[in-house]
């Protein structure tokens, strides 16, 4: 989480919606990994499409884990109870709780038996590429530039087979299998407090929406644009929480709609009936000749916000990055393509494209932007027929609606 600004210039546009079945691809802000099509179909899959990153569901499939070892050199996470067990049984309850967010959204197979026991670890260098998924506060790491206060760094299959030490063996490409959270224990001036201690230090940070928030990672997201999502890029104000406290009865009270629809996208329960809802179409520019020449081949433009409202209470139910799809063989088009998936049947619904020249630009979404593609630049001996090049983001346009054809 960070916190930065970009100025807005505009060129015209049209938007072309169309209402019908899923396309190849969905937009939304997730983690991308193209497959190792160098390898046989058995292992790749056969196909350079671009697949977006995710944890394994069955029951107790997601081993995660914690670092008891705390900084006291400053302190940086204040608890109510001060004694070391007290500590920390009320950060394990946080951490409990901001994993029971995600796993209590309905019309996902991410369940809370998902997730195996939590298990408690003393080294403070606990966060590493084994398998394991890992919450660390007294682990330093070169990534804690200034304003960062915590980040999740996730280890990805390009292939079935892939394993991290003894962590799980890889089904297919885009199983997540390692994903590790760094608070950020050294800086006097980043102090996290539990939900119990928050008011009475209205200075720190509130630990269970910064750790929500990066959980999100750890099951795929990227950011979002939206501003009231948990993925949107900025933390909370210190002092302040991000959408209102889990209870009981709702889990899932801190998240947006928006959160909710990635969520069953990239977790689909085949069982679920009332999220079965789809738009799709392309943003293209009202002059072709506005489109990049290099690289080749772009006919629409790429890294849209892409946003379904609900006509009706006027909230907003998901937005997507838009501007490529992906089918058969690959690799990904820059076609202008978008697809809005998972949105609740029965409802009618207002879309609008905007550009990523606000508070969130494409740096703060580049791991939903950049990884759509593999070429032999980057990846010696690449099959050229897979290749493709990601054209930067389109940031400057403004936007009307043109009915579908």
């Amino acid at each position: 989480m960070s916190k930065q600004l970009r100025r807005v210039q505009n060129i015209m546009i049209a938007l072309a919606l169309v209402f019908a079945n899923a396309m190849a691809a969905a937009g939304y802000a997730f983690n991308e990994t193209v497959p190792d099509v160098r390898l046989p179909a058995s292992l790749s899959g056969g196909s350079a499409c671009p697949v977006p990153s995710r944890q394994t569901t069955g029951a107790g499939s997601i081993a995660v884990r914690w670092s008891t070892s705390l900084a006291t050199n400053p302190v940086t996470l204040l608890t109510r109870d001060q004694t070391a067990s007290g500590r920390l049984t009320e950060i394990e309850q946080v951490i409990q709780q901001s994993f029971a967010v995600w796993t209590g959204v309905t019309g996902t197979t991410l369940k809370p038996n998902s997730l195996a026991s939590l298990t408690r670890v003393s080294p403070a260098t606990s966060c590493g590429a084994d398998g394991i998924n890992s919450i660390c506060f007294d682990q330093p790491d070169m990534a804690f530039t200034p304003g960062v206060l915590a980040f999740t760094r996730i280890v990805t299959a390009d292939h079935a087979g892939e394993q991290l030490a003894n962590g799980p063996v890889a089904k297919g490409a885009g199983q997540i299998l390692d994903a590790d959270i760094f608070f950020n224990p050294g800086d006097s001036t980043v102090i996290f407090s539990t939900p119990t201690v928050l008011s009475s230090n209205p200075k720190s940070y509130d630990l269970e929406s910064i750790l929500t928030h990066e959980l999100g990672h750890s099951f795929g997201f990227s950011h979002s644009a939206i501003w009231s999502a948990m993925m949107y890029p900025y933390a909370p104000a210190p002092g302040t929480i991000s959408g209102t406290r889990p209870t009981v009865q709702a889990p899932d009270a801190p998240l947006a709609d928006d959160d909710r629809t990635g969520l069953r996208v990239l977790y689909p329960d085949a069982t679920d009936t009332t999220h079965m809802g789809s738009i799709q179409g392309r943003i293209l520019p009202a002059n072709s000749l506005s489109l990049p020449a290099n690289p080749p081949g772009v006919t629409g433009l790429f890294g849209t916000h892409v946003v379904a409202v609900d006509a009706a209470s006027g909230s907003v139910v998901a937005g997507v990055l838009g501007g490529w799809s992906c089918a058969a063989l690959g690799p990904a088009q820059f076609d202008g393509s978008y697809v809005i998936q998972a949105l609740p049947i029965g409802h009618s619904y207002q879309v609008y494209a905007e550009a990523l020249n606000g508070a969130v630009d494409p740096s703060q979404v580049s791991n939903a932007l950049t990884t759509l593609c593999r070429n032999p630049t980057t990846d010696a001996g690449w099959p050229p027929l897979s290749s493709c090049v990601v054209p930067s983001a389109t940031t400057s346009f403004t936007s009307r609606v043109r009915p579908a054809t």
